[in-house]
């Protein structure tokens, strides 16, 4: 992009990492957050998201000589509503110009009027640039995130391998405010030089294979069903013909299959992973299973002379296909550090939490909340419903409170908007708070809320999911159904 002229209060389209050009407004900084030395750049905010980032000037466009330009070539839901935000503020904005004038008409405006202020980018007064919807800067949670991941800390077992790697704020083009914990600031990953596995190509595996490959990492697949190989292998990856063959031909094999026993087959089955371990060879589980099963795969892996690492992931189909997801691993914390630009490309931040076995346990505990959580609001749907409230008031009070998040905002108005397509199945879900449950036990500590949310299954929900219902159908069953076909989401 060329570069332009702007000021505070401008309107542009601004290129973040690797992701398409986006709405947003050259804001002045806040006066704690340093500009990156040697750039030329402007702090810009974004519309429709909770993005602030310094931005190249050669990555800026004006707003309304590119809009048409930029409409055509990108599309989505997100999107459009940043754009759609962007013509609010608009109309607000002349809005607010009428009212001063017509005043100012009312009053004689005795002399000329005074021009408008233009802040340079150390004034702290941002309020000439702000609507009243929008918080100040100071105020996003995400800045006092950004400002705490940037003090001087020795690194912990629990941190953040993104926020030990601070470099990456000075070497690439735009440091966002999410910063250490987005790889929308690693719009140029360095791919490591290592050759990359990857066994298991569903929901989640499907995306992370696609970033692993677009930030420049050489990749090697293989999946059950070979055909969803194929579109893979058009992006640039090479086939495996079994696990075995994967892990000899790979320096780290990630792995990432629905369950305990996929699991196990995979690295102990008939030409399975270890077969081809030889010493030195990484092997990195990615699927949501128990510590039991950690442990033994870590056990056979090692005794190879193979080096394992357990790498979990949260979050959903979608998050997995833009790269944003969050990793939780544990085990040997070398082979965590030489994942470090996988897991820049596949997730916006990963934590490394010791000992292999914890990382299972975390994310069990993560999915039975996330379980949990999901079936009460249904359940606060229906109830609404049935007694005859509005279901999109209550969502609309819901998001106005404590509890307001993007998260429970994009599930419910699914939810109304009556699209159940699968991000993640429940069969999965189950499958955790079952875990989740049993570990409980294990410890000797009731869970009595995921054992309720576990038991909201039927047969009706089970032929719905499996896409032998219409929509149509659906809508005569019982709405209650919609708590139990919501742990899909």
């Amino acid at each position: 992009m060329a570069a332009v002229h702007l000021r505070i209060g401008d309107l542009v389209w601004g290129k973040l990492g690797r992701y398409p050009p986006w709405p947003g407004k050259v804001v002045s900084p806040p006066k704690d957050l340093k500009k990156p030395r040697g750039k030329k750049c402007h702090f810009v905010k974004f519309f429709g998201t909770e993005d602030h980032a310094w931005i190249k000037v050669e990555q800026l466009k004006p707003y309304h000589a590119h809009k048409e330009e930029m409409i055509k070539i990108n599309k989505g839901k997100r999107f459009q509503q940043a754009v759609d935000a962007v013509e609010d503020f608009l109309k607000k904005a002349k809005g607010k110009e009428q009212n001063s004038d017509s005043k100012g008409d009312a009053k004689g405006k005795k002399g000329s009027n005074k021009p408008l202020k233009i802040l340079e980018e150390d004034d702290e007064d941002l309020s000439a640039l702000k609507d009243p919807s929008e918080k100040a800067v100071k105020d996003d949670p995400h800045f006092h995130h950004f400002l705490l991941s940037q003090s001087e800390k020795p690194a912990s077992s629990m941190e953040p391998i993104s926020k030990r790697l601070k470099i990456i704020e000075e070497v690439t083009g735009s440091t966002s405010i999410q910063a250490a914990d987005s790889t929308a600031i690693n719009g140029s990953i360095t791919p490591t030089d290592k050759r990359i596995g990857f066994l298991g190509l569903g929901l989640m595996g499907s995306g992370i294979v696609s970033n692993l490959l677009k930030m420049g990492h050489a990749v090697t697949v293989w999946n059950r069903t070979a055909e969803k190989c194929d579109l893979f292998i058009q992006e640039g990856a090479q086939l495996g013909r079994t696990p075995a063959e994967v892990t000899s031909m790979c320096d780290i094999t990630f792995s990432c299959v629905s369950d305990p026993k996929a699991a196990r087959d995979l690295v102990l089955g008939p030409s399975g992973v270890l077969q081809g371990i030889r010493p030195g060879k990484c092997y990195v589980e990615m699927s949501t299973v128990d510590p039991e099963t950690i442990n033994e795969l870590a056990q056979v892996i090692t005794s190879r002379g193979g080096r394992f690492l357990e790498a979990p992931v949260a979050g959903s189909q979608q998050l997995s296909n833009d790269g944003m997801l969050v990793i939780l691993a544990a085990g040997d914390r070398t082979v965590y550090e030489d994942c470090s630009s996988c897991f820049q490309a596949m997730g916006k931040t990963s934590f490394f939490l010791g000992e292999a076995g914890n990382a299972a346990r975390m994310m069990l505990i993560l999915n039975m909340v996330q379980g949990s959580f999901m079936a009460t609001i249904a359940e606060g749907l229906t109830l609404a419903q049935a007694t005859g409230q509005s279901q999109q008031t209550f969502l609309d009070i819901l998001c106005q409170g404590q509890m307001a998040s993007t998260f429970v905002d994009q599930k419910c108005q699914n939810i109304l908007q009556g699209n159940f397509k699968p991000d993640y199945y429940l069969k999965h879900i189950q499958k955790d708070l079952r875990l989740a449950i049993s570990m409980g036990d294990m410890a000797n500590h009731p869970t009595p809320m995921a054992a309720a949310a576990n038991e909201v299954r039927t047969p009706v929900t089970l032929c719905s999911i499996s896409g032998s219902m219409t929509n149509k159908d659906f809508q005569q069953v019982n709405f209650k159904i919609i708590k139990k076909e919501y742990l899909l989401q």
